[in-house]
């Protein structure tokens, strides 16, 4: 099985050291990822500018690592490209959650959505981060044991992981879209000029066999997605409005 392991927080994060080095036990792996950070990148590519691939600056223990002047969707369209039969995207281990509504701008889900649509796997990694680096020493037991559980199934075509400090289960879960995590917050800088920053408020508690939930109860959740986004049931009404009205 030939893995490609990308992340959004750059060639140099310690998170996906963690995953290449775990997706070594499952097959043969090459990194490609940004040069720089692209968090919150969402599935935005590069079509104004030209990419470039170069060998990375760090070394990464048996395995062949690359840094792309891109996104996290250029680097899994690109490395594709030149790494043919590519079978599966890893994306991460993101140090921050992406839960929620957060998948919407997350630049390491977008990593595996990109790989979906070009007609692979993927598979999305994140875990908490506070003041302190994410212990990955730690998670990698269970991030191992997702590995397993989700390479060998071949339905799960897209899949959104998320990882607490101290795992103690697995649950599959469903997306928590109960409430929007962000707002625009208004500053003044040194110069006396108006700023805003975008951050993230306090959220509600999840509903139970919600990604959030199974977070807060310390499991790793496991979130299988499409990439469909149409309202089955809005079309199905509006498709009986027309046929009742013909």
């Amino acid at each position: 099985m030939r893995i490609l392991v990308t992340n959004d927080d750059g060639i140099y994060s310690p998170g996906i050291a963690a995953l290449a080095a775990a997706a070594t036990k499952f097959g043969e792996v090459r990194i490609v990822a940004p040069d720089v950070e692209q968090s919150s990148m969402g599935h935005a590519i590069t079509a104004s500018r030209p990419l470039f691939y170069k060998k990375s600056p760090i070394t990464f223990e048996g395995i062949e690592a690359y840094r792309v002047n891109g996104t996290p969707a250029d680097c899994v369209a690109l490395g594709s490209h030149l790494w043919s039969k590519t079978d599966i995207v890893l994306s991460g281990i993101n140090m921050g959650t992406n839960l929620g509504n957060s998948m919407w701008h997350s630049g390491t889900l977008a990593g595996a959505k990109q790989a979906v649509l070009l007609g692979m796997r993927g598979i999305a990694f994140s875990t908490p981060a506070g003041k302190t680096e994410p212990d990955f020493k730690g998670l990698e037991e269970y991030v191992e044991k997702s590995l397993a559980l989700l390479l060998d199934n071949a339905e799960a075509k897209l899949v959104n992981v998320n990882l607490p400090p101290q795992p103690r289960g697995i649950k599959w879960t469903r997306q928590s879209v109960r409430q929007y995590d962000g707002q625009v917050v208004p500053g003044i800088d040194p110069m006396g000029r108006k700023h805003y920053w975008f951050t993230v408020i306090p959220l509600e508690p999840a509903d139970e066999g919600t990604d959030r939930w199974a977070i807060e109860q310390g499991y790793v959740s496991i979130t299988p997605l499409r990439l469909d986004l149409t309202d089955e049931d809005q079309l199905k009404r509006e498709l009986l409005a027309v046929h009742t009205n013909s």
